[in-house]
């Protein structure tokens, strides 16, 4: 490459349904368990990649601060896959902007790295398939698989690095839902997603979660596509109490949840058993997604800010996929 080129990208983060937790292969990131997601429309990552003869090294600015040391080089790592397809060795200064709470369980990895596949691809000259530019990004943060595709989506775990990839179920349009995401911190977790991978294995649980994740995923597939919110609130909030007890009874533990975090889910509880449709699922960390039937959104929503603990509401729609915004 003789010439500096690059490309923008934005993708948005996602909201698994269920759950990515544990790999199979911890260098690839091929899951342990397949799982289904939607995309979150508004809350976005917007990512510039432009490699260059010209640099000395790779260098990464997120949200305006220079990042180095482990965030840099799971950067570089990717785009060292890019350099060695597109068959080049030029350096790459990648700066990217989060609109929403990094590292807090809005899955910001999961757009980061989907942002980054596609300008990165992009920039080098690459034309990959969704198939291909979700596999890709699988390999920097395992649930930005989920966030090339649009709208409702599914990652088939596959057997190696081209069968594991994600794609879309049903499009953005297919449901009205929305995510209502109770932000209870924004600290940045003291342990991320990758670390909490690595150590699924050692609770006793796992083995029994990952087992039963084809009949949950039917289920849930199901609910989806025929709209059935009542079936879809309790596959999803069984999914996610299930992952999290594997959190809690691996080896170190791992507890994310805050005061504020179980204060909103004893309130979904109590409203749905109240004949009020939401549910909730928490990721890797404080916050907490309540999906519900978007023209319930206004009234969960005001509830949720009086919830104690909770600091703001964020709300979203079923998103798009991961889009240039400049091919070059």
């Amino acid at each position: 490459m003789s010439a500096e080129r690059n490309a923008t990208a934005i993708a948005h983060p996602n909201i698994a349904f269920i759950k990515y937790w544990g790999n199979r292969d911890q260098v690839l990131r091929i899951p342990a368990n397949g799982s289904i997601s939607m995309n979150l429309d508004g809350l976005e990552t917007r990512t510039t990649v432009g490699f260059s003869p010209e640099l000395g090294r790779d260098t990464l600015t997120l949200n305006g601060e220079e990042i180095k040391e482990s965030g840099l080089a799971r950067v570089s790592t990717l785009l060292d896959r890019i350099r060695g397809q597109a068959g080049f060795t030029d350096y790459a200064q990648v700066i990217s902007e989060n609109n929403f709470p990094t590292g807090t369980g809005i899955a910001s990895s999961a757009s980061a790295f989907a942002a980054l596949a596609l300008a990165a691809s992009t920039a080098a000259g690459l034309a990959l398939s969704e198939a291909e530019l979700s596999a890709l990004a699988r390999t920097g943060s395992g649930s930005a698989s989920r966030s090339v595709p649009g709208g409702f989506v599914e990652w088939y775990p596959g057997e190696d690095h081209a069968s594991s990839y994600a794609a879309s179920i049903a499009p953005p349009e297919h449901w009205a839902l929305t995510d209502c995401i109770a932000v209870v911190s924004e600290a940045h977790k003291a342990t991320g997603s990758t670390g909490g991978h690595a150590v699924a294995e050692t609770s006793p649980l796992q083995a029994a979660r990952v087992a039963d994740a084809v009949r949950r995923l039917e289920i849930c597939r199901t609910a989806l596509l025929e709209r059935d919110f009542e079936q879809l609130a309790d596959i999803v909030e069984l999914d996610s109490n299930m992952m999290h007890a594997v959190m809690l009874t691996s080896q170190p533990r791992l507890l994310y949840w805050q005061p504020g975090t179980v204060a909103v889910m004893r309130a979904v509880t109590e409203w749905r058993q109240a004949g009020l449709p939401a549910c909730y699922t928490i990721d890797a960390g404080p916050n907490v997604h309540v999906l519900v039937p978007s023209e319930h959104a206004p009234v969960i929503a005001a509830r949720l800010e009086e919830v104690p603990g909770v600091l703001e509401v964020l709300q979203a729609a079923p998103g798009g996929p991961a889009r240039l915004v400049n091919p070059g």
